[in-house]
């Protein structure tokens, strides 16, 4: 024991050394796994709530693109007539 309590006094500034690398990697492993866990809950709040809100809006895009489809088959019926009725009324050679 005396041997070891020697080799400490001798060697303090390597014990001082192992023992910080030893304390930044304790605190890079609790930082490791704190960002883990932050991750993992928003994955998680995102699953449970995104979900029913990712749902909610393509339903109304769904509402936008069919308002959409209606307005344009509309013009384009409308369209249609136009130019028929402007042919109709082109004079023939």
């Amino acid at each position: 024991m005396t041997e070891v309590k020697s080799w400490v006094k001798e060697n303090s500034t390597l014990v001082y050394f192992l023992l910080a690398q030893f304390v930044a990697l304790g605190a890079a492993g609790a930082s490791i796994l704190a960002y883990m866990v932050k991750l993992e809950t928003r994955v998680h709040t995102m699953e449970t709530r995104g979900a029913a809100y990712t749902v909610s809006r393509m339903d109304e895009m769904k509402l936008s693109i069919a308002k959409l489809e209606q307005e344009i088959n509309k013009n384009d019926d409308s369209i249609r007539r136009i130019v028929e009725i402007m042919t109709r009324e082109l004079p023939r050679k």
